[in-house]
């Protein structure tokens, strides 16, 4: 449990990271007229945080949810493969296979989800 809160973390620290590089990269840009109009029509609850940085934040907690829910569900899926071995060894073989099939396709579904969250970001 400690390695994938670790985890989780780690990659929200990342994607927030990289959002805030990309953020400093874009300081660099000449300001045109219609951005200085569109900062001035801001509202009061709007200031403070920009549209990358919300992004980031949001992006990180996806990551962070996506591998803490991947991490519990293969957790989950080993543990009990175990407990059912334990019980009954002549059927270990079918069980370790539907495990292991089990635990890739809840790794594909977590990858996709790292995939979008960091997509978001670069693409929007």
């Amino acid at each position: 449990m400690r390695n994938i809160i670790f985890f989780a973390l780690t990659a929200f620290a990342v994607t927030c990271l990289f959002a805030s590089s990309a953020a400093q990269a874009q300081e660099g840009q000449e300001i045109t007229k219609e951005q200085i109009q569109m900062a001035t029509a801001e509202t009061v609850t709007t200031v403070g945080i920009t549209n990358t940085a919300g992004k980031a934040i949001g992006a990180g907690l996806g990551v962070g949810l996506a591998l803490i829910g991947g991490g519990r569900g293969i957790g989950n899926i080993g543990a009990r493969a175990v407990e059912a071995m334990a019980r009954q060894p002549e059927v270990a073989g079918p069980i370790g296979t539907n495990m292991i099939i089990s635990a890739a396709l809840i790794e594909g579904a977590t990858l996709f989800a790292v995939v979008v969250s960091l997509l978001i970001i670069i693409l929007a």
